[in-house]
């Protein structure tokens, strides 16, 4: 059984597109667990985005070219069949790790992604087919920055980068970054 077979479950008991895209973005079904109460909101303007996508840097021209080519193949994908490649965390956390020289831990590392000088950073992408602009974070991870990747319809990347700090000290077990566009 795969680990993502609960998001067909949540489709079978008439859960909602959105509820289930949700549910994807956070690797599991906060509906299921009661938890989806215990959800604070971060609500955070347009200020601040990175959409610039040249290497700023050439030891990753590499991870640019990585970067590209996987864009390609997924978009080609999705003309082709319509459907979307599970593979936007993986793009997301690549961007990252391309523009911002974050050193990624080893897969599956609890807590955090990776690291960038001596912050931890959590990245969260939101996928072209995401019908909303947040993403769910579990408060109890171990990161002082949040980098949040969007890639849009037309498969281009906006980032932003967020201290932890700015979403203040809270009681529920979920953050939900969200910015009006």
């Amino acid at each position: 059984m795969s680990d993502w077979d609960f998001l067909h479950d949540m489709h079978n008991e008439g859960f909602s597109p959105e509820q289930i895209a949700d549910a994807a973005a956070c690797g599991y079904n906060p509906w299921e667990h009661g938890d989806w109460d215990n959800i604070e909101e971060f609500i955070d303007d347009e200020a601040g985005w990175d959409s610039d996508s040249e290497p700023k840097n050439p030891t990753t021209l590499e991870l640019w070219k990585l970067l590209d080519e996987l864009v390609e193949t997924a978009r080609n994908y999705f003309e082709v069949t319509g459907r979307h490649l599970p593979i936007y965390g993986e793009l997301g956390e690549l961007y990252g790790e391309a523009k911002y020289g974050i050193k990624r831990h080893k897969p599956y590392t609890r807590g955090s992604d990776g690291k960038l000088g001596n912050d931890f950073v959590e990245i969260k992408t939101i996928s072209p087919f995401k019908s909303n602009n947040g993403v769910l974070v579990k408060r109890a991870g171990n990161f002082s920055k949040l980098l949040i990747v969007k890639i849009s319809k037309d498969f281009e990347f906006k980032a932003k980068m967020l201290d932890r700090k700015s979403f203040g000290k809270g009681t529920g077990k979920h953050i939900k970054a969200k910015w009006s566009e």
